[in-house]
């Protein structure tokens, strides 16, 4: 069954997309954790990192180049943001279609609550 990642990839969902190529969509995500949260996300399906390939490496720094000119574009560069890739449940992925958050517009705490 397909992913709702796919399904927007494919135009199936409407979702705000703010960047797309031959590689990679780009769209805001539904809940935000900051006042910028963008999903970059390959157009391939790859469920979780634990899925990657080594032939994937030239998609994986794309993503990490693309998240670079979105951070620039939304004026969240100077003052920084965070990049986040989940794995697995306990990871936190709730889609399991990689995808790399894009977080920033505001000073963002602690990556973890340390217990």
């Amino acid at each position: 069954m397909a992913t709702i990642f796919e399904k927007i990839i494919r135009g199936e969902l409407p979702a705000d997309i703010v960047y797309r190529d031959e590689q990679v969509t780009a769209f805001r995500d539904i809940r935000p954790a900051a006042p910028t949260h963008i999903l970059i996300v390959p157009n391939r399906v790859i469920p979780t990192v634990n899925d990657v390939r080594p032939e994937d490496e030239p998609l994986l720094g794309h993503m990490l180049y693309v998240a670079k000119l979105l951070a620039e574009k939304e004026g969240i560069a100077q003052d920084g943001y965070r990049l986040i890739i989940n794995c697995n449940r306990h990871g936190g992925q709730e889609v399991f279609h990689l995808h790399l958050h894009l977080i920033g517009g505001r000073p963002l705490g602690p990556m973890v609550v340390r217990t």
